[in-house]
C-alpha cells in the first residue's frame, strides 16, 4: 500500500533548494544506501525536521527530486544525506583542511583559499559576485584529483567536462543552482565551447542570465533565460585569451612540487565517505551561517584593480583570522600584479606608450598615427606580435584604446583633446605617464590662454 504522504507528494514542483522570505530553508537530502530523497527543513528557532514535501503559503507544493533521477543516482550531482553536527566554524575549517591534505597537494595559501571557497559555495546565494577556483597544469599534475577532492565537499557539486553536451548543462545549472566542476576546460572554437564560455563570462555576477533559443511543442520560438550564477571550479592546461575572464579566477598551478608520499595515487573509497560526512556538516553550517554571510567592505584589498576586489570580497568576507586574510590578500595582490605586468607587453600598451611619448615631446595639437607607428617600430623588441604600420596602429588606437582619430591635412591624427583619457589608460596598462615638456611655443600659448581667461574674468 502506498503511504498517504507519498500519495500527497506525487504532484508538486520538483525542488532542490529553497530559501523563503520568512527565513525557512528547504534542502534536498539523498540517502544512496536506502535510495530515497527527502527535504531537510530549517525554520528559525525550531529544530531541523525532515519532510517528504512542503506546502508553501502560496499554495504551491514543493517535492524532492526522485532518488532515481539519473543526475542524483549516478553521482553526477552530489548531495548531503543528513544534517550533520557542524561544530564550530574553526573546527569545520580544520577538518576540511585535514581532508584536503590527505588526498591532494596544495600550496599552503591555496589550501586556505580552497577551504574557505568550500564554505563560500554553501552560502554563495547570499552574495552577488563570486570568484572562480582553478587548477592549472599539464596532464598528470593532479588537476583532476584536485577537482574531485575539493569539488566533492562543495554545495551540490555538478561534475561535467568541456566535452559534455551543452544543453543539459544549462538546464542543470538552472534547476539545481550547483557548484559547477568543469574538467579539461581548454576550449576549442565551436558552438558548444562558445556556450560554455558564456557560462563562465556571465556566471560570477548575479542577474546576468544566458538566453538560449528554445521552441515549444507547437514549434513557436520561446527564448529562455538560464541562470548561470554560482560558484565554479575548473581544471585546465593553459589560460584563456580573454583577460577579463582570466581575472575571475583564483588559480593554483599544479605539479610544481614532488607528490608527497602520503597522498594515494589511486582515489580511495575513503574520499567519498569523508566527503559525504563533511557535506552533512556543511549543510548544518549553511543553516547557521546564511543569515550573517554578507560582503564586508572593510576587507577590500588596497592597491589592486577594482575587479580583484569585486570577485574576491565574498571569499575574504568569510575569512575571520586577520593574519590568514592578510596572507590571502597578499597572494591575490601578487596575481593582480602579474596580470598588470603582462598587460605592459601587449600591443595596446606599446601603442599607448608611443602616444604618451609623442604628446610629451611634440607640444602640438595632435600626433600623427604614422609617427606613433614609427615609435612603436623603434621601441619594440624582435618577435613582438605587432606589424607597426599606420593601419594596424590606427586600428589599435580606435578599437583597443578607444581613442578618437581624425584626418588633418590628409593624414590621420590623434587630437590633443584625447590626452585627458591617457591617464586612466596608462594606469590600467602599466604605462608610465610623463609631464608635458614646455617648449617656447607651448609657453607662448599658455600665456595667451591665461591672458584670455584673465580678460574674460575681468569683463565678468
Amino acid at each position: 500500500m502506498v503511504d498517504t504522504k507519498e500519495r500527497q507528494a506525487a504532484n508538486g514542483t520538483p525542488t532542490v533548494s529553497y530559501v523563503g522570505p520568512d527565513g525557512i530553508f528547504i534542502e534536498l537530502l539523498h540517502n544512496a544506501e536506502c535510495r530515497v530523497t527527502t527535504f531537510a527543513i530549517a525554520v528559525p528557532g525550531e529544530p531541523v525536521r525532515l519532510e517528504p514535501f512542503v506546502d508553501l503559503p502560496t499554495g504551491e507544493r514543493l517535492v524532492p527530486y526522485s532518488a532515481t533521477n539519473n543526475l542524483i543516482a549516478t553521482g553526477c550531482v552530489l548531495l548531503p544525506s543528513a544534517v550533520g553536527h557542524m561544530g564550530s566554524k574553526s573546527e569545520l575549517l580544520a577538518d576540511i583542511r585535514d581532508y584536503l591534505r590527505r588526498y591532494v597537494d596544495l600550496s599552503p595559501v591555496f589550501e586556505d583559499i580552497a577551504a574557505h571557497y568550500v564554505l563560500l559555495t554553501w552560502v554563495s546565494d547570499a552574495f552577488n559576485e563570486l570568484p572562480y577556483l582553478r587548477f592549472r597544469g599539464d596532464y598528470g599534475t593532479g588537476k583532476t584529483r584536485a577537482l574531485l577532492t575539493v569539488g566533492s565537499v562543495c554545495n551540490k557539486p555538478f561534475f561535467a567536462s568541456a566535452a559534455s553536451t551543452v544543453s543539459p548543462i544549462f538546464h542543470i545549472l538552472e534547476a539545481f543552482q550547483p557548484t559547477l566542476i568543469l574538467d579539461e576546460a581548454d576550449f576549442r572554437f565551436s558552438d558548444a565551447t562558445a556556450d560554455l564560455t558564456k557560462i563562465l563570462n556571465n556566471g560570477n555576477l548575479r542577474g546576468l542570465p544566458v538566453l538560449r533559443t528554445i521552441t515549444n511543442k507547437r514549434g513557436e520560438l520561446n527564448p529562455q533565460a538560464f541562470r548561470v550564477f554560482g560558484p565554479k571550479i575548473i581544471g585546465m592546461r593553459e589560460q584563456f585569451q580573454d583577460r577579463a575572464l582570466e581575472s575571475r579566477f583564483l588559480t593554483e598551478e599544479t605539479g610544481r612540487r614532488p607528490l608527497p608520499p602520503h597522498i594515494p595515487i589511486h582515489t580511495p573509497d575513503s574520499l567519498a565517505r569523508e566527503a559525504l560526512e563533511l557535506r552533512n556538516r556543511l549543510l548544518a553550517w549553511r543553516f547557521a551561517a546564511y543569515g550573517t554571510a554578507r560582503p564586508d567592505s572593510s576587507r577590500l584589498i588596497a592597491g589592486v584593480e577594482p575587479r580583484v576586489n569585486q570577485t574576491a570580497l565574498a571569499l575574504l568576507s568569510l575569512i575571520d583570522d586577520d593574519g590568514l586574510r592578510a596572507r590571502v590578500a597578499e597572494a591575490l595582490a601578487g596575481e593582480d600584479a602579474a596580470r598588470r605586468s603582462e598587460r605592459t607587453e601587449t600591443e595596446e600598451a606599446a601603442v599607448l606608450a608611443a602616444l604618451v611619448e609623442a604628446f610629451h615631446e611634440a607640444g602640438v595639437s595632435h600626433v600623427r598615427i604614422s609617427d606613433i607607428a614609427e615609435r612603436v617600430a623603434k621601441s619594440t623588441s624582435d618577435g613582438f606580435d605587432l606589424a607597426p604600420n599606420p593601419q594596424r596602429v590606427g586600428w589599435v588606437v580606435r578599437n583597443r584604446l578607444r581613442l578618437q582619430s581624425r584626418k588633418s591635412n590628409g593624414v590621420f591624427v590623434v587630437p590633443a583633446t584625447e590626452r585627458a583619457k591617457l591617464d586612466g589608460l596608462a594606469a590600467r596598462l602599466g604605462v608610465p605617464m610623463k609631464s608635458p615638456e614646455i617648449s617656447p611655443a607651448n609657453e607662448s600659448e599658455r600665456h595667451r590662454v591665461a591672458s584670455t581667461t584673465d580678460c574674460a574674468g575681468a569683463e565678468r
